[in-house]
């Protein structure tokens, strides 16, 4: 049915091109549903060709699946140059240029502001083809030979940003085509805080569920510290290999991994089980029962000796990276990045900020010293899911771990039981560390539980002060206030963090630089 992608620069735009066999009317209306569940509210999709080829056609079939309406009476535009549509997520305008003399005209129409946030549909582009944007995805329709009429080739071109979009909806068809998910609907999912990866639910006419995740690889930052981005100093995953291959080192353990369908590693395509969405919290609160089983997982984990490079597929393996000192570096140095200028509102000195660097190279000397372990750094509530129906430790349901190094044990436990979204009372976290704590010595007599605490102080406080930071830049730069609330927080658990003599000396630094935060011990602490 699919053959042929092609990438070319034209006018110093990427293109890529596919070409669809559609055979009858039936398996038109299916390359319509297809298109229809790739559209967003400001797309331009052109349709090309002759007389009778088909255009009306396919913009009848997608206007009604746009619309929601699968009787909807959708005429042709040619007299009237255009109609709009309502639709649940955006108008629909499907036009016929025709009978245009030239781009000019469409200015008249008022074109860009009618269509700036809806999907435009349209029939002749070529006529005003000067006045459209480039970036756009044409449909060439042709009559497919030998078909005696009844046939239709349909030649997509994805220029610009629809270059890589077309590049995925191929391997997205593919890659459902050969695991059986061809006939399912797509749902999009929110709550991810990435801005490069997405998640949708697939749902068979049955029932059955799958999520797809659409990692694509990671586009290379500027360079932010002797040559090198931010993402690659801080070990952020740049493929969707990392995310296969501790999947497998997950499910290998026994531990409630998603089994994985069906992958493309090249477009960044993982067809995954469906842990489903039964949480680990209770109207915003902590579980006690299901954080113990999480918390007991990690000392299981933590307990065990780990392989250091695991394998993704044939002939390809993925080395754990380090959670060393330049990376722990940086992270922490987001609070001065972001939440100082953009939160507190002040900017702080050069001898400032390599005071507060030196202070925590000097305290997380001590945590890079010890034994490291797989750490899954995003072990937390929105990416545990609970599985009733299972037994033991598969009750407890992981995703979001592409990004796993090798670390500090501490730093899960403390991911845990800081949740950054959810409160964990103090009381509930000590009894967990506690438990944690026992279960490893249970396991290894040799575990030293007063080198834990310490190293699980100085980790919580990386880590929450990371997070300020992260939170603050995804307000600033990404646009995602709503991260904001849970700032008051992550403040009381840095607070909480400070009181531990293993950061003293950083205590002194932020009650001097920060007193807004932390203030001094005979001042009033902050209000959350």
């Amino acid at each position: 049915m699919v053959n042929g992608l092609a990438l070319m620069p034209e006018q110093d735009l990427l293109q890529a091109a596919w070409i669809v066999t559609l055979p009858d009317h039936e398996s038109t209306e299916r390359f319509a549903r297809i298109l229809a569940e790739e559209l967003k509210p400001g797309d331009l999709v052109t349709l090309s060709g002759g007389l009778g080829a088909g255009k009306t056609t396919l913009a009848r079939a997608l206007v009604r699946l746009l619309a929601g309406d699968p009787e909807l009476e959708v005429p042709s535009p040619t007299f009237t140059l255009m109609q709009i549509y309502d639709g649940p997520r955006c108008p629909i305008v499907h036009a016929d240029f025709y009978r245009l003399s030239g781009g000019y005209e469409l200015v008249e129409l008022g074109w860009d502001e009618m269509t700036e946030n809806a999907i435009a549909l349209v029939e002749w582009p070529e006529r005003a083809e000067e006045a459209l944007k480039p970036e756009h995805l044409d449909i060439r329709l042709d009559f497919a030979p030998g078909s005696q009429g009844r046939g239709r080739l349909a030649m997509l071109t994805g220029t610009g940003a629809f270059a890589s979009r077309l590049q995925r909806m191929k391997a997205y068809r593919s890659l459902v085509e050969r695991c059986g998910w061809a006939d399912a609907s797509r749902h999009p999912m929110t709550g991810d805080a990435s801005v490069i990866r997405s998640y949708e639910r697939l749902v068979k006419p049955s029932g059955e569920t799958a999520l797809l995740m659409i990692s694509p690889p990671r586009p290379v930052g500027p360079a932010v510290r002797r040559g090198k981005p931010y993402t690659t100093i801080a070990k952020l995953a740049e493929t969707v290999h990392a995310f296969v291959a501790m999947d497998k080192g997950l499910r290998a353990l026994g531990f409630s991994a998603p089994y994985i369908y069906g992958e493309d590693l090249e477009a960044g395509l993982l067809l995954i089980e469906d842990l489903g969405s039964e949480p680990f919290t209770d109207k915003n609160s902590p579980i006690p029962e299901r954080y113990a089983e999480a918390t007991r997982l990690l000392a299981q984990l933590h307990g065990q000796t780990l392989p250091q490079v695991l394998p993704v597929a044939g002939g390809i393996d993925h080395p754990i990276p380090p959670y060393d000192l330049e990376a722990l570096l940086i992270e922490v140095e987001l609070l001065l990045d972001w939440y100082v200028p953009h939160i507190i509102g002040t900017q702080l000195s050069g001898s400032a900020r390599a005071e507060f660097v030196n202070l925590w190279t000097e305290t997380l000397g001590e945590v890079l010293s010890t034994p490291a372990s797989w750490t899954l750094r995003d072990y937390h509530s929105p990416n545990l899911i609970w599985l009733p129906e299972r037994e033991g430790l598969q009750r407890v349901g992981m995703i979001d771990f592409q990004d796993a190094v090798l670390g500090s044990p501490a730093y899960d436990v403390a991911s845990l039981l800081q949740d950054a979204r959810v409160t964990v009372p103090p009381e509930l976290e000590l009894k967990l560390i506690g438990h944690y704590a026992r279960e490893r010595k249970a396991a290894d007599r040799a575990f030293d539980v007063s080198a834990f605490a310490r190293a699980y102080a100085i980790m919580a406080g990386q880590r929450a002060t990371k997070i300020l930071g992260i939170f603050a830049r995804l307000d600033r730069r990404d646009g995602k206030p709503h991260y904001l609330k849970h700032l008051p927080r992550i403040e009381a658990y840095l607070i909480r963090n400070l009181a531990h003599p293993a950061l003293g000396k950083l205590k002194v630094w932020y009650e001097n630089y920060l007193p807004r935060l932390i203030p001094h011990a005979d001042e009033a602490p902050p209000e959350s």
